[in-house]
């Protein structure tokens, strides 16, 4: 897979090259690029944003500035989607992470401040996407989330099995995950349930598909 950021904050990204899941399938199972729209602007000085039409507070990503920036790395509208990081978008869900990682290519738009024009939105991407119902002071944490949820869904990101039995995965009907303990097996007086130390595996499996709870 072949993920594309495009960002004003590239150094945001560097990180998590360095760190599992991502690092593990980085050159092998997903190639992964930062683009900074300063670097293709049609605009001097480097500049990409601008006030918005009608007056208010706030910078708006430009759509010269972010069409720009595509037609340097694809020479045009990518054929591949482009996904904008915003508020406005569907929510972020693992259903969604699952569709985005079955992708072989992708293109993430990330903005700062007051967002996109909207003709950026309308014009230049095929989906918006939200990772909650909550405004941030720009689209590299939202990115970034988006990323590392893609990533550990790719072969050899995680430890054989480690993904499988997860919160929001099909073998917990998409809820969230039983409680986890480990040692000591009792701590200021708090103790592991006995069930986890009994070696009964059967009971323990049962003990944990009680305690799953439903993700809604």
């Amino acid at each position: 897979m072949r993920l594309d950021v495009f960002t004003l904050v590239p150094s945001a990204f560097s990180w998590i090259r360095e760190r599992r899941p991502l690092a593990a399938v980085l050159g092998s199972e997903l190639e992964l690029r930062v683009f900074n729209y300063r670097d293709s602007t049609p605009l001097t000085a480097g500049q990409v944003d601008d006030d918005p039409y009608g007056g208010g507070p706030g910078m708006v990503l430009r759509v010269d500035a972010v069409a720009a920036a595509l037609d340097a790395v694809y020479g045009g509208t990518p054929p591949h989607q482009v996904v904008a990081l915003s508020p406005q978008g569907r929510q972020l869900d693992q259903p969604l992470v699952e569709e985005l990682a079955a992708e072989p290519a992708l293109t993430l738009l990330s903005a700062r401040f007051e967002g996109f024009d909207q003709r950026i939105l309308d014009h230049l991407c095929t989906d918006v996407v939200s990772i909650g119902p909550y405004v941030l002071s720009g689209g590299e944490i939202p990115a970034l989330a988006l990323v590392d949820a893609v990533a550990r869904r790719l072969p050899g990101a995680l430890t054989e099995g480690s993904g499988e039995v997860e919160s929001f995965s099909v073998a917990l009907d998409g809820g969230l995950e039983y409680p986890h303990y480990t040692r000591p097996a009792e701590f200021r007086g708090w103790p592991v349930p006995e069930i986890l130390l009994s070696g009964d595996h059967g009971k323990i499996e049962a003990w944990r598909r009680e305690r799953v709870r439903s993700a809604s």
